[in-house]
């Protein structure tokens, strides 16, 4: 899909209900393009984007950056790599937090303030934009009036924030942006009316505050699953999305403890016996282990089938059936 002159968008269908409508991998440039993000490691991103770039693109990936280093953004940056040879660039805080999504040749550190991009003429600007995570980062291409968002901004919804004062702090800058027209976020539609959007994320956020605080007004202590199950009642909320929810009612009471304005009882954790700490680590081995063998199976399978395509059938036939004009 066409975004502006210099930038396409490659949306990919997704049924995760935090993130309900699609998740996107954008093109930026012509001919070695840079992606922002990489999607998932899931065949459907790899079809997606081959499909895209062979049947509209005639094009190749040169580069490739990411958002931050949530799987569904960063997951595919290997195969990046390995099929297309792209160059990939890292906000430095994101390095560590990758580890063996990265290849292990190709990889740039950049900070917030570096200009990247697939030709002199088309460049991105990174803005490091911490509070969804510590490494989020966002991508301006002030040519264009294009933001590139990652989950520092969604489509259609608000985004989970890990520090709250990082992220108003992070909202407020990309606000102030200079020729912002359209923002192109990692899951939902692009949106047109930036500001506006950003000043309704804004006001968003501190109506649940004011919504918390309304809560504990009522009664003298309550849990934060509690808080969760009054401030989101309105919202039909999925069973899928509850734990996701209270996570953001943590986040709001960490600030509001910081500022003294609640106070905390220290909770008692479950405490684990050694054994069962040992059953959890030995089912995970497991998990993995199979996993392994899934990817391997897979990537045998993938390998076999190119291999029938690219060899004669005769391989099927004791002796093979000829033919001549009659």
């Amino acid at each position: 899909m066409q975004i502006a002159p210099n930038v396409r968008a490659v949306q990919v269908p997704d049924n995760n209900p935090m993130h309900p409508q699609c998740t996107t991998i954008y093109l930026v440039g012509r001919g070695q393009v840079l992606t922002i993000d990489s999607g998932e490691d899931a065949e459907r991103y790899r079809w997606m984007l081959r499909g895209y770039l062979a049947a509209t693109e005639k094009a190749e990936i040169g580069m490739s950056c990411v958002t931050h280093h949530h799987r569904d953004h960063s997951s595919n940056l290997r195969w990046l790599r390995d099929e297309f040879g792209a160059d990939v660039r890292v906000l430095n805080e994101g390095m560590p937090l990758l580890g063996d999504r990265l290849p292990e040749s190709g990889v740039t550190a950049i900070d917030h303030g570096s200009e990247i991009g697939p030709s002199d003429d088309v460049r991105v600007t990174a803005i490091h934009t911490p509070g969804h995570s510590v490494d989020s980062v966002c991508y301006h291409l002030e040519s264009e009036g294009v933001l590139f968002t990652g989950d520092t901004i969604l489509g259609g919804s608000l985004t989970t924030i890990n520090d709250f004062a990082l992220y108003l702090d992070s909202l407020s800058r990309l606000r102030d942006l200079p020729n912002l027209r359209l923002l192109c976020p990692g899951h939902g539609p692009v949106i047109e009316n930036p500001v506006a959007y950003i000043d309704a994320y804004i006001r968003g956020r501190y109506e649940r505050e004011r919504q918390i605080l309304e809560v504990l007004a009522q009664s003298q202590e309550l849990t934060s699953w509690a808080i969760m199950e009054v401030v989101y009642a309105d919202r039909n909320l999925g069973p899928r999305l509850r734990r996701a929810a209270e996570r953001q009612v943590d986040t709001h009471l960490r600030k509001l403890e910081k500022e003294g304005r609640v106070n905390v009882y220290a909770g008692k954790p479950r405490e684990k016996s050694a054994e069962e700490i040992a059953r959890a680590e030995e089912k995970e081995h497991e998990r993995l282990d199979v996993i392994r063998r899934a990817d391997e199976y897979r990537e045998e399978a993938r390998r076999r089938a190119l291999a029938t395509q690219e060899n004669p059938s005769s391989a099927d036939w004791e002796d093979p059936p000829r033919y001549a004009l009659a």
